[in-house]
């Protein structure tokens, strides 16, 4: 059991505090309530270049990782297409110097045309590496707008392509920035061997004066039901191996259809016990890889089945196992020890998460966006699906209109 005590400041700002007398370190945890999702279609990637941006100095802090190490702390950040998480794990004496950074770039972040043309290009580099020039680089540059045809999860992170960076304008960056990074659009986390009532007084002292954006957001366009199957199918030089995805549109982050989808996703193919990997690889041959696994988007998400098969197998072959997978699923019975050994392996995942203070940091945070901070300590029983529940979900979520299958293929 986690205990928390959680506060709104007058500006907006949600507060968490945990304290964890195990470590002398604390964690000092900001998720801003922006991702991808929230972008102008014309102007993507902009919640991953304020990654980037958010360390290029503030008012009063030029270099923000030499103060971070100075005091002996870490610190790192990501990005995805729901929000952005930045945090600081610091001795507990120094936790003012981790408010004292975050504060400063929350309130007057560094926005001259230097720290934007050197972080764009280091972004514009990173797409260039990590979607064009790795084997399969550019899968969900492909898959998603195959899988979404409204809702901006059609583009990944990093962007729909490099011009909407290399394009950005400063003053494009700071309309971004007074919209999103604000007090009132914030969850700041602390979990360490700090009190409750101390962390509370140094968050007042270090952000209560920031003020808040007061920004209305936007509503995210809905995705609406997909009705037909869809197919794609892309040669690349540089893939080693022919692949295979199948995506099917599936619950968001806070529904019961994503605790169904989770298990039917481990029973699938958890580890080497699974179903995929004893008949798929280790029987059948026919992948070198083979996984399922879910999104977990706060709006719904994805299924995916993702493949690599092995030399002189048949693209059609490959899918037509998994499609009989499938049907094995639906259609035999689930056992009770396949079921036990996945809640068992959640519940060990999920106990996990509670002991490391970096952790607890992270999960208060993202519970309370989900909008149920209380699920830290009640999620293990969302888990306790029903057999039958899981073969009526696999059923609904399985259905051939549901499905986005992309064959990624090796150039002849």
């Amino acid at each position: 059991m986690i205990k928390y005590t959680r506060h709104t400041l007058d500006n907006g700002l949600t507060v968490i505090c945990n304290t964890d007398t195990s470590t002398p370190f604390v964690s000092v945890n900001i998720l801003y309530k922006v991702g991808a999702k929230n972008e102008d279609p014309k102007r993507t990637g902009f919640a991953h270049l304020f990654e980037h941006l958010m360390f290029g100095g503030s008012k009063h802090i030029p270099n923000y990782d030499y103060h971070v190490q100075k005091a002996g702390g870490d610190n790192n950040a990501f990005t995805n297409n729901d929000y952005t998480n930045y945090y600081i794990t610091i001795p507990a004496s120094n936790i003012e110097t981790a408010l004292w950074l975050e504060s400063d770039r929350m309130m007057a972040l560094d926005f001259s045309q230097k720290s934007l043309d050197v972080q764009r290009n280091v972004v514009i580099e990173e797409f260039k590496q990590r979607y064009f020039n790795n084997p399969y680089g550019d899968l969900w540059l492909k898959l998603r707008p195959l899988a979404y045809k409204v809702h901006p999860y059609q583009w990944p992170t990093i962007g729909k392509n490099i011009d909407h960076i290399a394009g950005a304008t400063l003053e494009e960056v700071k309309d971004f920035f007074h919209r999103f990074y604000a007090p009132d659009n914030a969850i700041l986390s602390i979990s360490g061997n700090i009190t409750d009532e101390k962390a509370l007084e140094l968050v007042k002292k270090w952000f209560g004066d920031i003020a808040p954006a007061n920004y209305t957001r936007q509503a995210v366009p809905v995705e609406p039901r997909q009705t037909e199957e869809r197919r794609l199918v892309s040669e690349h030089n540089k893939v080693p191996a022919d692949a295979i995805y199948k995506v099917y549109h599936m619950g968001d982050r806070r529904s019961d259809n994503f605790y169904a989808c989770d298990i039917i996703s481990d029973i699938l193919s958890n580890g080497q016990s699974s179903r995929l990997y004893i008949n798929l690889i280790k029987n059948g041959k026919l992948f070198s890889e083979i996984d399922a696994y879910i999104t977990g988007d706060m709006d719904p998400g994805l299924f995916v089945f993702s493949g690599k098969l092995s030399e002189g197998v048949a693209i059609e072959k490959a899918e037509a196992a998994i499609q009989s997978e499938i049907n094995h699923f639906i259609e035999d019975p689930i056992t009770e020890r396949e079921l036990q050994k996945v809640i068992n392996k959640t519940d060990a995942r999920i106990s996990y998460s509670e002991i490391n203070y970096q952790n607890k940091s992270a999960n208060l945070a993202f519970f309370d966006y989900l909008g149920d901070i209380e699920l830290i300590n009640s999620e293990s029983k969302r888990y306790q699906v029903p057999l039958d529940t899981l073969k009526q979900t696999a059923k609904e979520l399985f259905s051939i209109d549901n499905c986005s299958t992309l064959w990624y293929l090796k150039e002849k």
